[in-house]
């Protein structure tokens, strides 16, 4: 079993595919210094406005930020946002070939509108319908064309219930991925939560998994033991991974469970810190490594991300060096 210290060297060698809901994520920054004659607002003078990829297109970025190279599959719309989604891909050195262009469908923009870095407002354009069957058979068609021409060490499914992830795009993958013998990881979100039958690793946040149990959920290892064996027995999955925002992470697998609580930081902004605590998740996974230690890289680089404004990927080098600084305090050792 590979050790996360080899792993930092070996995120090269990983091909990953990531299916999903991708986005802009639209900054607009300025100062406020005075409140609205024609409401009880604040008037923001711009001066900047920065689009970013989001959702599935961030958990890319990061799997390239820490040496994997990543295969994203989505749809998205047609039109300016559409345009600039994919101008945007290039400069990342990410590839747009897996992602289909619509006539059917918007490109999910979220605009955050900030002033001396407090978030005053967020606008969304977006479409959540499913996919339409057109739409689902052609991004089944890009996702076996790269099963088919790549070696691809895991499938990321990374949801945000803007309706790319339909029941049956999860159903057609999920079969692709086990007949395949590829490991798979999903982030999922309230629609289609149960969908993904024999999924390796499941990596729901709390808030999702309260909205979907029947008993209450606290962040105790009691109560998260109990929600993950009722997932286990509906799942069949092997890993379980829940986010407890500011506690930590609860990790559960083979009989091994834990808190890892999350290390003092100057939280900026919690954007994005889903992504790359998934996205750490699914390269491990994709190792084999060590599920308490891909739940503490995962741990530390969620937080780390917080520390900055906006959606950015995690910094590899950083984050080796955290990693470093735990194994000498021990912590490794729980």
């Amino acid at each position: 079993m590979i050790q996360a210290s080899q792993a930092f060297d070996a995120f090269h060698k990983q091909n990953i595919l990531i299916i999903g809901d991708v986005m802009i994520d639209r900054y607009l920054t300025g100062k406020v210094s005075r409140i609205s004659p024609e409401a009880p607002v604040p008037v923001v003078h711009l001066q900047d406005s920065d689009n970013r990829l989001g959702g599935a297109a961030n958990v890319a970025l990061n799997l390239k930020a820490l040496g994997a190279t990543p295969y994203l599959c989505s749809v998205i719309g047609e039109g300016s946002n559409a345009d600039r989604f994919l101008q945007l891909l290039p400069a990342q050195q990410l590839s747009g070939k897996g992602v289909i262009r619509s006539a059917e469908r918007k490109t999910t923009v979220k605009t955050r509108v900030i002033a001396s870095n407090q978030h005053l407002l967020r606008v969304d354009e977006e479409d959540t319908h499913p996919l339409s069957k057109s739409e689902t058979a052609s991004l089944l068609e890009h996702i076996r064309d790269i099963l088919d021409t790549r070696e691809i060490h895991a499938i990321l499914f990374q949801d945000y219930n803007k309706g790319v992830l339909s029941y049956q795009l999860i159903r057609e993958a999920m079969l692709e991925a086990i007949k395949r013998d590829i490991p798979t990881a999903v982030d999922p979100k309230f629609d289609n939560f149960w969908a993904y039958k024999h999924v390796s690793l499941f990596k729901p946040n709390l808030k999702e998994i309260r909205s979907q149990l029947s008993f209450r959920v606290e962040s105790e290892l009691p109560s998260l033991l109990k929600a993950a064996e009722h997932i286990r027995s509906k799942l069949g999955n092997q890993h379980t991974l829940i986010t407890l925002s500011e506690k930590g992470l609860f990790y559960d697998s083979n009989g091994r469970s834990e808190i890892l609580p999350t290390h003092p930081r100057t939280i900026a902004d919690v954007c994005g810190a889903g992504d790359t605590v998934f996205a750490i998740a699914g390269l491990g996974l994709s190792l084999g490594m060590d599920i308490r230690e891909i739940a503490l890289l995962a741990n530390l680089a969620g937080g780390q991300v917080c520390e900055k404004v906006g959606v950015v990927p995690v910094d590899k080098a950083q984050l080796e060096q955290e990693y470093q600084t735990v194994l000498a305090n021990g912590v490794l050792n729980g």
